[in-house]
């Protein structure tokens, strides 16, 4: 059991080496998986056990929820037949291929165990997908199809981890019973899902306090995972739905709300994904020691077949599974023109396994239901350990080469600006009629200096993107719009500095200058925040 010191030493050294990782060109959960490999052997370090009745409950809720956000309802939609080709499809190939390939590699390995140790390492994981996406800025409908894979492979997953582990320790399931239990967990999970969005939403539009709503956003991975856990259905799938659902429509809550929400959930998200790949590396010498009879020349043999068979199944699966749809409806190929080998290789390559296949490797029981030993319970957990390492470390090092090399499609950012022009000019017109409409009733009347004002901001928002397509200031290489927005910062943190003197004067107190203070916050946050795309 670790201490509270533990803990708060373990997010404190996890997000320092995060933030170190921000200033390198070695991405932030590699750096977190290499020091906490090394670490795990350092001599004082606390002995951090991946407890599944943690990291399921408490840890992955969060994560999907952040991630099923910032994911785009539309664009997955856009993308679902691919999405389910490799969430349910692949993942369910892989459990069948890895343990086949197990069972026949391993002397002594039955199936059902093997079995196991497939649906352990087939999810590829949803938080190295996201960082990977966010980092290496891949094509959009590439990103798109990682980024929903990973929110739906961990329910099927853990699905038919359940099946295989209740045929494994004797409990008389059938292959019948199995895709029944699967199915049930699946619908029942969607329909969790479908049934506490629309509750949730409302809750969320009719509240005016934002630390109520915050508080109820942090709450809601958690009620909508245990509410699905609590009927035997897909936690993870209920996750998602709600997710998806608020996100779109994130526009109907409260501006204050929206401003807080983003600002805690990147925070959480921070904290908790350099927790879980630092936790990754720190199972290094605990896996190691519970090997047992195996020697390190089998165990190690192991370990680069059930690698090699993860790596070469995907590639296997992805490549009929872009393909094959295209060539047998031209629907299909009408409406996705220009796909080509260089995205399956992408998608084929980007398949690291992260903390949920540790979590559920943890989380196989010790004895079977007869009280005998779980076949090979410590090697699998060893296979498990190496299958995530090895995806990360290999994959996770070599897929920016293999970016570059392949020479994607990038976004055009002039045309990304020029969208983002067009739809702002668009909305800035109908934001001025509706001022003129409104100024025309007495009931509205404003001294001209202060109609004068709204009218110069609806104009600067409306001309801001036009401008970062303007010409480049020769002394600074700023737009107009970039030089503006620094302008700005820099008259704001003038008047900052004004209001805290008066505070130390005791000219105002303390709750006057928070207010003045937040005033000067929302207005730079909306002059000098970068557009998103």
């Amino acid at each position: 059991m670790m201490d509270a010191l533990s803990v708060v030493a373990l997010v404190a050294a996890s997000a320092a080496v995060a933030g170190i990782a921000r200033r390198t060109a070695v991405p932030a959960p590699l750096l977190l998986v290499a020091v906490g490999l090394v670490a795990s052997y350092l001599p004082g370090v606390p002995e951090y056990t991946l407890d599944p009745h943690i990291v399921l409950p408490l840890i992955l809720p969060p994560l999907l929820h952040m991630a099923a956000l910032d994911s785009s309802y539309l664009d997955l939609r856009a993308n679902v037949r691919p999405i389910a080709l490799l969430s349910v499809g692949y993942t369910l190939f892989a459990t069948l291929v890895v343990g086949w390939v197990a069972h026949l590699v391993i002397p002594g390995l039955p199936l059902t165990a093997a079995l196991v140790l497939g649906a352990v390492v087939a999810p590829p994981d949803a938080v190295a997908a996201t960082a990977v996406a966010r980092r290496l800025r891949l094509p959009g409908r590439v990103t798109t199809i990682l980024q929903g894979e990973s929110l739906v492979n961990d329910a099927t997953a853990i699905t038919a981890y359940r099946v295989a582990l209740a045929a494994a320790v004797g409990e008389g399931i059938t292959w019948g019973e199995g895709v029944a239990m699967f199915l049930v967990a699946a619908a029942g999970g969607v329909g969790v899902g479908l049934v506490l969005m629309v509750p949730i939403h409302w809750l969320r539009t009719r509240l005016r306090e934002p630390l109520l709503q915050n508080t109820l956003s942090l709450l809601i991975p958690f009620v909508a995972y245990a509410a699905a856990e609590h009927v035997h259905a897909s936690g993870v799938l209920a996750v998602v739905v709600v997710a998806l659902f608020l996100g779109h429509r994130s526009w109907q809550v409260d501006f204050a709300t929206r401003l807080q929400e983003e600002a805690v959930w990147r925070m959480a998200a921070f904290v908790l994904e350099s927790a879980v790949f630092a936790l990754i590396g720190l199972q290094l010498a605990p896996v190691v020691g519970q090997i047992g009879s195996f020697s390190a020349r089998e165990v190690a043999g192991y370990a680069v077949v059930v690698f090699g068979v993860v790596v070469v199944s995907r590639f296997v699966w992805v490549f009929p599974a872009t393909f094959v749809p295209r060539v047998l409806s031209r629907r299909i190929r009408e409406r996705e023109p220009g796909v080509d080998w260089r995205a399956p290789v992408i998608v084929g390559w980007a398949g690291m396994r992260g903390v949920v296949s540790l979590a559920i490797a943890f989380s196989i029981p010790v004895l079977t239901s007869a009280g005998e030993p779980f076949p090979a319970r410590n090697l699998i957990l060893f296979l498990t350990f190496t299958t995530v390492i090895g995806t990360l470390v290999v994959q996770g090092l070599t897929l920016p080469a293999l970016i570059r090399a392949l020479k994607l499609p990038e976004r055009d950012p002039t045309s990304v600006t020029l969208a983002e022009a067009q739809a702002q000019s668009e909305a800035s017109r109908a934001a001025e009629r509706r001022l003129e409409e409104l100024v025309a009733d007495p009931g509205n009347a404003l001294p001209d200096p202060l109609l004068d004002r709204l009218r110069t901001v609806l104009e600067h928002r409306r001309n801001s993107p036009w401008e970062r397509l303007g010409a480049v200031n020769p002394v600074t290489g700023e737009s107009a719009d970039g030089t503006y927005r620094r302008l700005t910062r820099e008259v704001i943190q003038a008047e900052r500095a004004v209001f805290v003197r008066l505070r130390d004067e005791r000219r105002i107190d303390d709750e006057m200058m928070r207010a003045l203070l937040r005033r000067l916050d929302l207005e730079e946050a909306a002059a000098y925040r970068e557009p998103s795309g």
